[in-house]
């Protein structure tokens, strides 16, 4: 009985093994597969709606609970999932969506004018901005838990449901704020029905846009930086005319800036929001436009910093980075204010040795060009941005691994013995190096993210340099703890003098070197740095670019103000 007993014992106890190892297995398996099938729908209606917004009019986006509130302009109802028009401002939810798309029209790019020539209200109801004031009655408008109130799409006016028919100018659009900015709908219609485009043309035709119209076109690189680009993009094209907004992810600046040849000549501003590597690649594409024979179409820039240094930028009075502190509408009214200045952009001819029956290598340069560790510092980070592109998504972590092979350097020094290794040439006479391990030619004041370099600290401050002297200003550093002490204002580089033609001869060994943060290994060669042409530029002068005190600030802005008479300009002045 005894062994019976302990068999029936063995066998309930094997079952409740078996059986607690079954919901052991269910409870973990189960989880997995509805995750696992969860994300397999997820991914597929990812697909389907990127397919759908691509084929739209509309420039939809995603949104749901967590973002802002908004209502359906079909439904009326709260939305948990279901998109936005960054445009039109329409949003839809998701079962509203393909109703929406059919019944609710975007705002058009081309369109024609009333019969008086004045555009007309285009209204979108709900989900007015926050502190919206209604145009009649001067009450705040959306205060509502639900969809209510009405907005223009082009002068963002907001009217309440009931003060709408007692809007004063009736349904005349006038464009607000901004009208001197925006590219109208009917200015685009009549150019398309011109037979004749000519510059002539396109003046009479702005004449109807009033006087002062400058047309602003945004190119926006949505990879620059902190991934800024995109939330700007979307922003910008609820101002203005999406016409005048680009991604520069899908369409490169040379077709782009092809929009200047349809508006009159001169009147043209264009807003660069990336780093100085994306300005670079904008005005490549201004100079070919200058080959074209486009050259009265030729517009002005201003740079909007959403790159990691952002040195041109700053010497432009732009600031040292864009993270969202100002509202676009502040960044519009800056354009308004701002000044033309000019700036010289040279060309950086590479010839390696050896290699004679091949073309040198030709780079335009905007901000400046150098070998040895801070050049270092940038190959290194472009090969690992390369590699894993999606870290380097913030300022502060690109910053930080810049930091990193900073000191990695100061350990190693890689490029020790320059002097022996390089000749310098400024105007055609040798330079005595002494013991150094990079140089740096500048054309702007500000390098290393903010650092002024040529200037200087304590007794031995130099005159400001200028954007248009036609003027390179040579430095050299000792190693890379010398860099971060001229950062930090501890130390001051080593002058080397200033030139209108800087030559340099690498004799033997690679070197790191760069252009504008554009890095690359170079073996043995000659350099050659030449005066290329003059871009015209916006510069901002109403607040500091950095922690510096007033005084400096004042004089950095005199420095740069295209009245200013240019400093003397002697073959490799001021030469330590």
């Amino acid at each position: 009985m005894s062994m019976e007993g302990d068999e029936g014992n063995r066998d309930q106890s094997s079952r409740e093994e078996w059986t607690l190892l079954f919901w052991t297995t269910l409870a973990v398996v189960v989880p997995v597969i509805i995750t696992l099938w969860c994300s397999v729908q997820r991914s597929k209606r990812k697909i389907h709606m990127k397919d759908f917004f691509r084929k739209s009019k509309h420039g939809w986006h995603c949104t749901d609970l967590f973002n802002k509130p908004t209502y359906c302009c079909v439904c009326q109802q709260h939305i948990l999932q279901g998109a936005v028009c960054d445009c039109c401002g329409v949003c839809a939810d998701e079962t509203c969506l393909r109703r929406a798309d059919r019944s609710l029209v975007c705002k058009e790019i081309m369109a024609p004018s009333r019969t008086d020539g004045t555009l007309a209200h285009r209204w979108v109801r709900g989900n007015v901005p926050l502190c919206s004031v209604c145009a009649v009655c001067k009450e705040q408008c959306g205060n509502q838990p639900k969809l209510c109130d009405f907005r223009c799409v082009w002068c963002q006016t907001t009217v309440h449901d009931d003060c709408k028919p007692s809007l004063s100018d009736g349904e005349r659009c006038e464009l607000g704020e901004f009208r001197s900015l925006i590219i109208p709908p009917h200015y685009l219609h009549h150019v398309n029905k011109l037979r004749r485009r000519h510059p002539d043309e396109y003046s009479k035709l702005a004449s109807a846009c009033g006087s002062g119209w400058t047309p602003v076109l945004v190119l926006a690189n949505t990879r620059s930086g902190n991934n800024m680009g995109e939330a700007l993009l979307g922003e910008f094209r609820t101002i203005l005319n999406p016409v005048q907004v680009f991604d520069l992810s899908e369409l490169p600046p040379s077709k782009a800036l092809q929009l200047c040849t349809l508006l009159p000549p001169g009147s043209v501003r264009v807003l660069v929001c990336g780093g100085d590597g994306t300005v670079g690649w904008v005005l490549d594409a201004i100079d070919t436009m200058k080959l074209k024979g486009q050259d009265q179409f030729i517009p002005r820039v201003m740079i909007l910093p959403l790159g990691t240094g952002n040195d041109l930028s700053n010497s432009l009075g732009w600031g040292s980075g864009y993270a969202g502190e100002i509202p676009v509408e502040q960044v519009l009214r800056n354009i308004l204010e701002a000044e033309v200045v000019k700036m010289d952009r040279w060309k950086v001819q590479v010839a390696s040795k050896g290699l004679y029956f091949r073309k040198p290598k030709v780079l335009s340069m905007n901000n400046y060009f150098s070998v040895g560790p801070d050049a270092l510092m940038a190959l290194n980070f472009h090969t690992h941005r390369e590699k894993t592109p999606s870290f380097f998504s913030s300022r502060i972590i690109n910053k930080a691994v810049y930091f990193m092979y900073g000191t990695k350097d100061c350990l190693v020094q890689e490029c020790k013995d320059l002097d022996k290794r390089i000749e310098l040439e400024l105007d055609g006479e040798r330079v005595a190096l002494p013991s150094l391990e990079g140089i740096i030619v500048c054309n702007i004041g500000y390098w290393g993210g903010g650092c002024r370099l040529w200037e200087g600290m304590g007794d031995e401050l130099y005159p400001p340099t200028r954007l248009d002297d036609g003027l390179l200003e040579v430095v050299g550093v000792f190693g890379s703890f010398h860099c971060a002490q001229i950062q930090v204002k501890m130390a001051n580089p080593v002058r080397l003098g200033q030139a209108h033609t800087v030559r340099l001869v690498l004799k033997t060994s690679r070197m790191p070197m760069q252009v504008d943060g554009e890095p690359w290994a170079q073996g043995p060669c000659t350099i050659t740095i030449t005066h290329k042409t003059q871009a015209f530029m916006l510069y901002h002068s109403a607040e500091q670019t950095d922690d510096d005190d007033d005084e400096s600030s004042t004089s950095e802005a005199e420095s740069s103000a295209p009245h200013d008479s240019p400093k003397p300009a002697g073959p490799a002045s001021a030469r330590a």
